[in-house]
């Protein structure tokens, strides 16, 4: 039987950790350096927008059910109106602000001395329309940085694993052990492909949770426009 040296084997691969450290060789490849930059800023600003979307979100759910209870509860609109005035950025309330607004413009032009003639209500119709487009930019803000992390992330850190492999074949010397020479740079790649990946699993999953959300919260503007029309024709049709 043959038995390797294991003091020689020990000694290559201190030699390798050493003198060829991962983090050395990461800062002598510039193109390494930079790919690993550009992933780390797009993993910093996605974990930014997830911890802003989700108490965004669950502020305005909470908000927005406290304003719907309030809102049928209420006699006048009037009262319903200074409450919304005291929840901004809820989506809800400023639909109710925007139909609110429209039904006063219609009551300025005598419509609301009588009832509401069908041009004033489709007119409230299109302003609880346009509310709920600004309201569903405002939900959707910042999401798609997330979309373009999961997306782009990989390919970055796919893109800095083959740069990192054409140095491994280029400083290949056949007077040096195969090993030695190659091992750091393929292990650089490595690590742009990791940290590639540890980008965008988070911002895949996070944008997915968003996006139910989000629909969550427009499916909860649709039924309230509804029930906004609902309560315009019950008092002034």
């Amino acid at each position: 039987m043959m038995f390797f040296p294991i003091a020689q084997v020990t000694e290559g691969v201190a030699g390798i950790s050493i003198t060829d450290s991962l983090l050395e060789r990461i800062l002598e490849s510039w193109m390494i350096l930079g790919v690993l930059c550009v992933l780390v800023t797009m993993s910093l600003s996605c974990w930014f927008i997830i911890a802003y979307k989700w108490m965004y979100l669950r502020k305005i759910r909470s908000q927005s059910k406290a304003f719907q209870d309030y809102f049928w509860k209420a006699e006048e609109l009037d009262q319903v109106r200074i409450r919304a005035g005291e929840m901004p950025g809820v989506p809800v309330a400023e639909i109710f602000l925007a139909g609110y607004s429209e039904l006063s413009e219609e009551g300025r032009r005598g419509a609301a001395d009588g009832p509401l003639d069908k041009t004033g209500f489709e007119n409230i119709e299109r302003a609880l329309y346009r509310a709920k487009l600004s309201q569903t930019g405002r939900l959707e803000s910042l999401i798609p940085m997330l979309a373009t992390t999961g997306s782009a992330a990989p390919f970055i850190g796919l893109f800095g694993t083959v740069w990192g492999i054409m140095e491994a074949f280029a400083h290949i010397n056949p007077n040096e052990n195969l090993l030695t020479s190659v091992a750091p740079h393929i292990a650089e790649a490595l690590v742009a492909t990791a940290i590639g990946l540890l980008a965008a699993i988070p911002a895949v999953i996070a944008y997915n949770f968003f996006v139910r959300q989000i629909r969550l919260s427009l499916i909860e503007i649709d039924n309230f426009m509804a029930d906004f029309l609902i309560a315009v024709r019950r008092q002034f049709f």
